[in-house]
């Protein structure tokens, strides 16, 4: 048995269930739904169905991807993105793709995009965090970081550092903004972007001179004057 058919079995389940309990709701008050409200009933089940299904959705995507994190977490990353047939676990490609509705199908995009990483697939991995809904604060900033770091190692380097000024804004601190503009600023350097590294550099040392990356920024700042 495929890990795809055993994913969209249990899925159908659901559904055959629900389908069962609507089916005997009309039987028992067919008089009802047939004296004019059928309108009414039809809408109240499914929302009743909608709801129901989004739930048990989001438990089964959350049981699964527990597996899969166990895999990621011990280095396994062939095993955490794909599952394993012989013990019928499904990856985060797969949980991605049949529950990505739910939190824990967006959560797996984002491992993905590691588990692709980690086995050198660049391309897959940047189709992954692209689809990723990044959460709002201080968590949304690795996966930022991440992304960025993505695109030094394709050598897309305007594009990184771009990625880099929003991590640094995503969440606004001490701690990873200053951090995250100098890599900005070394991003832009390396794709020859001398003005816009001075200038993500001149924000550091204005905003964040108390900051840990401050003495790294001013070395910086320094050997750019001196190049000229």
């Amino acid at each position: 048995m495929s890990k795809r058919l055993k994913n969209e079995d249990l899925e159908q389940d659901l559904l055959i269930e629900y389908s069962s309990r609507f089916v005997h709701f009309y039987n028992q008050n067919k008089a009802a739904v047939l004296g004019g409200g059928i309108s009414f009933v039809l809408v109240i089940g499914l929302l009743i169905g909608y709801f129901y299904y989004s739930a048990q959705q989001e438990q089964r995507a959350q049981n699964l991807l527990s597996i899969a994190e166990q895999a990621l977490f011990q280095g396994d990353f062939q095993t955490a993105l794909h599952g394993d047939d012989e013990e019928f676990t499904l990856g985060f490609a797969q949980i991605a793709n049949n529950f990505s509705r739910t939190d824990a199908g967006n959560l797996a995009k984002y491992y993905a995009a590691v588990s692709e990483y980690e086995l050198g697939n660049f391309e897959s991995s940047l189709s992954y965090i692209e689809s990723f809904s990044k959460p709002r604060g201080i968590l949304g900033v690795p996966p930022s970081v991440f992304h960025a770091t993505l695109l030094l190692e394709m050598e897309r380097f305007e594009d990184a550092a771009s990625l880099f000024e929003q991590a640094a804004g995503w969440d606004e601190n001490n701690a990873t903004t200053p951090a995250n503009l100098y890599q900005a600023a070394q991003a832009y350097d390396a794709a020859g972007l001398t003005t816009e590294a001075n200038r993500v550099l001149d924000q550091i040392l204005r905003d964040y001179p108390n900051s840990q990356v401050i003495a790294r920024a001013e070395r910086m700042k320094g050997a750019l004057a001196v190049r000229g």
